[in-house]
C-alpha cells in the first residue's frame, strides 16, 4: 500500500506575563520571546488505514487532560481515532506552566484555561489545514552517532544514548515533504534566569534543518539523566544555537546514507498499571534534606555553573520536592500509556516517563526490530524513571520519582513483550 503523508506546523507561543515551567529556582514570569514555541503535526497513513498522527509540542510536558484535549481536536478535524494520536512534549524548560498546571506534587503550578483553549484552537486549525493535503510519499531511515549535544548529566562517563534517528519523507518526484528526528537530552541549555520563551536546542536544530524539509518535527528520547551539563560552554542563546547547529550537522551528514523503509505502518497501544512508591516519613525527609543541603553548601564557594555544584544543588532540590510529595501522598497505581509505532523495521516506543539512558538502552537491546527508538514525554507525564545507580547514589531523580524503585525492570520487561507482540501481531494485555 502507498504511504500517505500530511504534515504542518504552527506557532503556539503565549503572550508575556505567564509563569514558566521547569525550574524550582526560577523567579518571575515570561517577559518576552526569544524564539517561538511551535507544534508540528505529522500524519502517516494509507488509504486503508488511518495510521498515526504525531503531535509534537515545545512544552515542558503534557498531562492527561491536555493530551486528551489535543487528541480529541485532532481526531475531530482529521477523522483519525483519538487512540492513534500521539501527543509528545520536547521538555523545554522555557515554556509555560499553564498548559498543564502542576505535573508533580513537588512542583506547584496552576493550569491556565485560557492558554489551554488557545493552544487547542491552534492545534485544531493546523489539523484542519493539513487534512486535505495527504499525498503519497516515500520513506527513508537514517540512524547514527550524533555530535555531543547532550551527555549523562551526573558523570561524564555515565551511560547515554548518543545516537540520532531520522525519518525523511519525500514526494514521489523526490522533493522533500517532512523530516522527523529524535535525540535524548534535556533542553536545559537555558537556565532558571531565562525569562524569554524558547524551544531551546530542539528549536535551534529545527531552524537549521528548515531548508531540508518544509516540516521538521522533534521527538524527545530517554533523557531522564541526559543534558548538556558536561557539554555546553555557557547557558545563553548563543550556546543554544551552537548545540542545535551541531546536531543539525550530524543529521545532515546522515541523510545521504539512508535506507528505504517500506510497509507496514502499524500502531499498538497498551496501559500499564505500576504501583506508586512508598513514601518516607517527614522525619526521614528532614534528615535527607539536611544532609543534601550540607553537601551543596560545602561547594558554594565554587562557580554555580560547575557541574558538581549543579548536581549537589539538584540533589537538595530533590529532597525539598520529596518532602512536599510525602506530605501530599500518592493514591492508587500509576496508569502508564505505552505505544509502539512501527514502519517496516523501524519502531518508536513511546512512554510518558523521563527515562534514564540505561533503561532506554536496555529496551533497544531487547527489541526484535532492527531499529528501535525509545521516546519519552508522550501522552501524559509519569515523572522520572531512574535506574538502580541513581538510588544508590541518592540522585535528584531518585528522590522525586513517583513509581516504586523496581519499576524500571518492570517497564523494560513489559516494553520488550509489547514490542515482540506488536511485531508478531499478537494481542496485548493492558495491565501489569
Amino acid at each position: 500500500m502507498t504511504l500517505l503523508l500530511a504534515a504542518g506546523r504552527t506557532v503556539i507561543t503565549p503572550g508575556s506575563g505567564h509563569p514558566m515551567g521547569g525550574y524550582l529556582a526560577r523567579e518571575g514570569v515570561a517577559c518576552g520571546v526569544h524564539d517561538d514555541l511551535e507544534a508540528t503535526l505529522v500524519w502517516l497513513s494509507t488509504e486503508d488505514d488511518p495510521g498515526v498522527v504525531w503531535v509534537t509540542l515545545d512544552a515542558l510536558a503534557t498531562d492527561v487532560s491536555l493530551t486528551r484535549a489535543l487528541a480529541a481536536v485532532v481526531a475531530q478535524e482529521t477523522g483519525v481515532p483519538t487512540g492513534r494520536v500521539l501527543v509528545c512534549a520536547s521538555h523545554t524548560h522555557s515554556a509555560p506552566d499553564g498548559w498543564t498546571g502542576s505535573i508533580h506534587p513537588g512542583m506547584p503550578a496552576q493550569r491556565e484555561p485560557e492558554l489551554v483553549s488557545r493552544l487547542t484552537e491552534r492545534i485544531g486549525a493546523a489539523a484542519r489545514q493539513i487534512c486535505p493535503q495527504r499525498t503519497p510519499v516515500l520513506a527513508r531511515w537514517h540512524e547514527g552517532a550524533a555530535a555531543r549535544v547532550g551527555a549523562n548529566r551526573h558523570r561524564q562517563d555515565g551511560p547515554h544514548d548518543d545516537s540520532v534517528g531520522v525519518l525523511t519523507l519525500h514526494h514521489l518526484d523526490g522533493t522533500p515533504a517532512a523530516l522527523l528526528f529524535d535525540y535524548a537530552s534535556h533542553p536545559t541549555v537555558l537556565g532558571a534566569d531565562n525569562l524569554a520563551w524558547s524551544a531551546d536546542w530542539p528549536g535551534a536544530t529545527r531552524r537549521e534543518l528548515a531548508g531540508l524539509a518544509p516540516v521538521v518535527a522533534f521527538l524527545q528520547g530517554a533523557a531522564g539523566d541526559a543534558s548538556s551539563r558536561f557539554v555546553r560552554r555557557a547557558q545563553g542563546h548563543a550556546e543554544v544555537s551552537a548545540l542545535g547547529g551541531r546536531l543539525a550537522e550530524s543529521i545532515t551528514r546522515l541523510l545521504p546514507s539512508g535506507q528505504p523503509v517500506g510497509e507496514p505502518l502499524r500502531l499498538t497501544r497498551t496501559v500499564l498499571r505500576m504501583p506508586h512508591r512508598a513514601l518516607p516519613s517527614q522525619a526521614e525527609c528532614r534528615r535527607l534534606r539536611e544532609g543534601a543541603e550540607r553537601g551543596w553548601r560545602k561547594l558554594l564557594p565554587c562557580d554555580e555553573s560547575d557541574p558538581a555544584v549543579r548536581v549537589a544543588r539538584t540533589r537538595y532540590e530533590g529532597t525539598l520536592m520529596l518532602s512536599t510529595l510525602a506530605a501530599a501522598g500518592l493514591d492508587g497505581d500509576a496508569e502508564v500509556p505505552v505505544t509502539v509505532v512501527s514502519l517496516g523495521e523501524v519502531a518508536w516506543l513511546h512512554t510518558p516517563f523521563e527515562l534514564f539512558s540505561s533503561i532506554g538502552l536496555r529496551i533497544k537491546a531487547a527489541s526484535p526490530f532492527a531499529h528501535t527508538r525509545v521516546i519519552g514525554y508522550t501522552d501524559g507525564y509519569a515523572g522520572y524513571l531512574p535506574d538502580q545507580d541513581a538510588y544508590r547514589e541518592g540522585l535528584y531523580e531518585s528522590y522525586i520519582a513517583l513509581v516504586e524503585q523496581g519499576a524500571a525492570d518492570v517497564l523494560v520487561e513489559r516494553c520488550t513483550e509489547l514490542l515482540r507482540a506488536h511485531r508478531d501481531r499478537r494481542a496485548v494485555v493492558n495491565t501489569v
